[in-house]
């Protein structure tokens, strides 16, 4: 497996993989592919990484710039990230997660933040933090990984593309 940048011809199935990736999640309203597309056509997908399995792409995950009403800069959120079905449990996602971060730095990343399961992701380093919010979003789920200073308190607004109302 190949882990590296979304090129053009891949926008088909990165949908195809992240609809599949959450067919069967209970949290999922479907949008996932959606708000991939969103981020892509409003310039606001930051790092887009595939999985590349002889020319097939098995997962994708996506990070977009965030904003935190206190005004701390260069953050980002990671996600939607997705692995097909049938790749699943083979660490293809943790990769994904781990060559993201470390494409996030490259752009200066102050941190990256999440909505995800807590049990999952504290392995990679996140963090819930009490000062970070976000309206309507469970704040057990609001995770936070600082890459340089701290993690800003403050209500934190996602790109609009996740149709999360930050108000």
């Amino acid at each position: 497996m190949i882990f590296r940048a979304e090129q053009p011809g891949d926008v088909a199935a990165i949908a195809a993989v992240t609809a599949a990736a959450f067919a069967d999640m209970p949290y999922s309203d479907g949008s996932e592919p959606a708000i991939i597309d969103s981020l892509r056509n409003a310039k606001a997908l930051s790092v887009s990484l595939v999985a590349d399995n002889d020319g097939v792409v098995a997962g994708h995950i996506a990070f977009s710039p965030v904003t935190f009403s206190s005004g701390e800069a260069d953050w980002y959120a990671l996600g939607p990230v997705s692995v097909l079905p049938e790749h699943q449990g083979q660490g293809v996602g943790a990769q994904l997660i781990r060559d993201g971060l470390e494409a996030i730095k490259t752009l200066d990343a102050a941190g990256c933040v999440l909505l995800g399961e807590p049990a999952y992701y504290r392995r990679f380093g996140f963090l819930d933090h009490t000062g970070l919010t976000s309206p309507g979003l469970p704040p057990e789920y609001l995770m936070a990984l600082p890459l340089r200073g701290q993690v800003p308190s403050g209500i934190l607004a996602f790109h609009s593309a996740f149709g999360i109302d930050s108000a």
